[in-house]
């Protein structure tokens, strides 16, 4: 490893921030960096980690991360200023990014700050605010690890009245030519072959999953979770297993691994849930991708030539592109194009926090205490567990959509603002009213029993909507539907939903068991 280099003497020309989830060193922000007069400036913020009650696998993983990208520039002669957290109990907790940032300004005096859009809406605005009161310059570069630039996505939204995602995924793949034949036709004959994606596993269950490559920490990130440990003994999770990615070289490992093993029964099963299975085919690549150690172009070309070479099949090749050219830019987009405002969006009025069992899977239900073991053992569940397990419960209680959202990046490792909150406040919650999906994600305990065998093992029967072995999810969604029948009556995508509802209002009995059982979940 280079030694690093001391404070240099002479005068920093430019003082490029590297915030947590910019780990690239192809990033814009090096452009034209000078070894001779810039440096780097990295910093480990008690504030950031504990701003929402983080999981401590998400704290220890990004500061691992941002450790191993020190060192990385290190080795290339980079003057990196690297702030870190310590075991001293003692240190200030209250200063936040840009205060920290404030004392270094005051010591280096650089002639100008220089970093790439973050993800974090209130880290942005935080340097801006500061860089006008120190009359210092701050140049803020186009992310290249995103397909499309934000600017780009609101020019395209502007010519728009209702963006939709399938139109914008289409535009994406045909803008660079990603599955399309010699002719500009979609791969497979078809765009979307979500119809293919969406099987159960039979009685007997997944059968040979290949476990995900892991990887063990090094002396590095030992030293991390130790001190995360002790500074952060309270929050939520468990430290005894770490086995994620913290460089690029081990991130480009586990792309590898999962298209070699898992892509090809991806597709099928994506929405499958099984007991004890937290991983099944997912490629759990999300957190390096946030963090910015592999690139969507990576991802997608690896999977690309899976299907090229016949390793892997569209239907999985095409729905695994989707969620990165596709959900991942438009959800980016809708993010930048709406924020500040779009974090405080209620639509439906709910008001609940999240219950306790949201913290530590202290529940009867046997889907939410499957989901909650894999967010608490590993940061992580899948985009359905996310969806209709955990974001489905908040929704059909009544959970305020932003204390929701503070849940999801608090315990999940790949959580960045710009990416949790367009899938909680939008896609999970319905809070911005059908900006990003035209219709509520609701369904019964029926669903959850459908797509897993989580049922077989529950003290609470999926088809009862009201009694004591009602399923909770059952009795929240005819619950759900009844208190925002006005707000649904008229959407086209609910009519089915709503006739249901309106069989099940005939029995006006039931009806108000519903209502009473309803109430005492609410309480608990």
């Amino acid at each position: 490893m280079g030694r690093p280099k001391e404070k240099k003497e002479e005068k920093i020309r430019n003082l490029v921030i590297v915030p947590g989830d910019q780990l690239n060193p192809d990033s814009a922000a090096f452009d034209g960096f000078d070894r001779d007069h810039d440096a780097v400036w990295m910093a480990e913020v008690f504030h950031e980690a504990a701003y929402v009650w983080s999981h401590r696998l998400r704290i220890a993983y990004f500061f691992s991360a941002m450790r191993h990208f020190r060192d990385l520039l290190r080795q290339r002669d980079i003057h990196v200023i690297y702030q870190s957290l310590t075991k001293n109990q003692g240190e200030d907790q209250g200063n936040t990014l840009a205060d920290i940032l404030q004392q270094s300004i005051a010591n280096l005096d650089p002639e100008k700050l220089i970093m790439v859009q973050p993800g974090d809406y209130r880290v942005l605005s935080d340097l801006k605010r500061l860089s006008r009161r120190l009359n210092k310059e701050l140049e803020i570069r186009h992310d290249r690890l995103f397909y499309l630039d934000i600017d780009e996505f609101a020019g395209y939204a502007g010519e728009k009245k209702k963006i939709v995602l399938e139109t914008f995924y289409r535009r994406m793949r045909k803008a660079h030519h990603i599955l399309l034949d010699t002719e500009g036709r979609p791969s497979g004959g078809a765009w979307n072959f979500d119809r293919d994606n969406r099987r159960a596993f039979g009685k007997s269950g997944p059968e040979h999953v290949p476990e995900p490559i892991s990887f063990s920490p090094d002396k590095t990130t030992r030293e991390v979770i130790d001190m995360v440990r002790l500074r952060f003994s309270r929050h939520p999770g468990n430290l005894d297993v770490f086995t994620a990615p913290v460089t690029r070289e081990d991130a480009l490992k586990a792309l590898d691994d999962f298209t070699a093993h898992r892509l090809p029964l991806f597709g099928t099963f994506e929405d499958a849930m099984w007991t004890d299975h937290p991983f099944l085919y997912h490629s759990r690549l999300s957190a390096p991708l946030n963090l910015k150690l592999i690139s969507p172009a990576e991802c997608v070309t690896a999977a690309v030539d899976a299907f090229e070479s016949g390793h892997a099949p569209i239907s999985s090749v095409e729905g695994f592109i989707r969620q990165i050219i596709g959900w991942r830019e438009f959800i980016r987009g809708i993010y930048w194009l709406h924020m500040p405002g779009y974090a405080d969006m209620n639509h439906l009025g709910h008001l609940l926090d999240v219950p306790s069992f949201f913290w530590d899977g202290n529940t009867a239900m046997e889907c939410m205490r499957q989901t909650m073991q894999s967010i608490l053992n590993h940061a992580y569940t899948h985009h359905i567990q996310r969806l209709m397990i955990m974001g489905l419960y908040a929704l059909l209680l009544g959970v305020n959509p932003k204390r929701f959202h503070e849940w999801h990046m608090a315990m999940y490792l790949d959580a960045v603002d710009w990416v949790s909150l367009p899938n909680t406040i939008g896609m999970s919650q319905y809070a911005d009213g059908g900006i990003v999906g035209t219709k509520p994600y609701c369904a019964s305990g029926n669903y959850i029993n459908k797509m897993s065998n989580y049922c077989t093992h529950c003290p609470y029967d999926c088809h009862l909507s009201s009694g004591t072995n009602a399923c909770p999810f059952t009795t929240l969604y005819w619950d759900f539907l009844d208190r925002h029948y006005d707000k649904f009556k008229a959407n086209p995508r609910l009519v089915f939903q709503i006739q249901a509802l309106m069989r099940k209002r005939s029995d006006k009995d039931e009806m108000n068991r519903i209502r009473l059982q309803a109430q005492r979940l609410q309480k608990q």
